[in-house]
């Protein structure tokens, strides 16, 4: 099961539900209009709770006499650690400590809902569980666009993901998506982050209240994204120098880029040779790269790197294409690196001559 869907045997349904499109691998809940953020708890089949519970083991003094009567009693209790349990079928999450505190699925919720005060104007998109549930996420749909030139449109969306086994932190993201060809594009803007971390400590669901103060850099990112993509469509780029840009984001090895860019292939690895020359067809030749706030642009450089790592590159499952792009992982690294090197583009044409 690659797609790591969680399947609610109770209920028969795999927990996840998306908007108009397909779900993943085509399981879950598709529904024709955007829910309430109760109604999405429902239909992502995450109205469920999880409680923090003792652990105990065995005496092994007693064990003899449980043996005989065939009667095991765990008596003896585990100090400082906790078993996260779901209350509708008493599965097992994971392990923590005594600091830990759960957040339940419907606070995830309700952060995105305290972001907009009532409510109004928030569409929630996406949400499921994967494994056994002890992960979820959530997708969020922003009210307006970034648009750059007079047509091409990126919608804003919030992200946020959690856990209930003790392996990772609360995390909410910003996210602009290009709907002409879906790519999401990450861009570390003047070194603010774009995602808010919290730690599932004592605090953690008071700091989550309070979160949505922090996601108001979402505004200024959208913004400043919206200015510095405008003035990235006015600064024109030869065919060469985008290839020269894509192999300066991709490949993150110096000696291998200069034997590269030198032409000394034979001591280039394959793996980068393949991963340039497939990104640089995309940006040249994709149907959505030939758009005239695009062709030939900075601005369709930059989404010949993030259009690949969406559209074109192959992942083990849409799990790893979630982690690559949103937690850290490669796609996010090289799309930041191709969004740094054309931010230097944009003030000499001349490096990549």
């Amino acid at each position: 099961m690659s797609h790591q869907i969680h399947f609610n045997e109770a209920t028969n349904q795999h927990s996840f539900f998306s908007v108009k499109e397909k779900p993943w691998h085509g399981l879950g809940k598709i529904v024709s209009d955007y829910p309430t953020s109760k109604e999405a708890l429902v239909f992502a089949g995450l109205d469920y709770t999880v409680e923090k519970r003792p652990m105990f083991t065995y005496d092994n003094e007693n064990q003899a006499a449980n043996e005989a009567t065939g009667i095991k009693i765990p008596e003896i209790q585990v100090p400082d650690y906790y078993a996260t349990i779901r209350t509708d079928n008493e599965t097992v999450l994971g392990v923590v400590g005594k600091d830990y505190e759960v957040v339940q699925n419907i606070d995830a919720f309700s952060f995105f809902d305290s972001i907009v005060g009532s409510g109004d104007g928030i569409l929630y998109e996406t949400a499921g569980a994967l494994n056994k549930g002890e992960r979820i996420f959530i997708t969020a749909k922003l009210p307006g666009y970034i648009r750059v030139g007079h047509d091409d449109l990126t919608e804003k969306y919030l992200f946020l993901t959690t856990s209930h086994d003790g392996f990772g932190s609360i995390t909410a993201a910003f996210t602009p998506i290009r709907i002409v060809c879906n790519n999401t594009l990450n861009a570390a803007l003047r070194n603010h982050s774009h995602a808010v971390k919290i730690r599932h400590t004592s605090n953690a669901k008071e700091r989550l209240a309070q979160a949505h103060r922090l996601m108001g850099m979402s505004d200024n990112l959208a913004h400043e994204m919206e200015a510095i993509f405008n003035h990235w469509t006015q600064v024109r780029i030869t065919d060469k120098q985008v290839r020269k840009l894509i192999e300066a984001a991709l490949v993150p090895n110096k000696e291998a880029l200069q034997k590269m860019q030198a032409g000394d292939l034979e001591q280039v690895s394959t793996y980068y040779q393949n991963m340039c020359d497939t990104a640089y067809t995309y940006a040249m030749s994709n149907p959505t790269q030939l758009h005239t706030t695009t062709a030939g642009t900075l601005f369709g450089a930059y989404n010949g790197v993030t259009g690949y790592f969406q559209n074109i590159r192959k992942y083990k499952d849409n799990t790893a294409k979630l982690k690559s792009q949103l937690y850290g992982g490669l796609a996010q690294q090289r799309s930041q690196a191709a969004f740094e090197l054309c931010s230097q583009f944009a003030k000499d044409i001349t490096i990549f001559n």
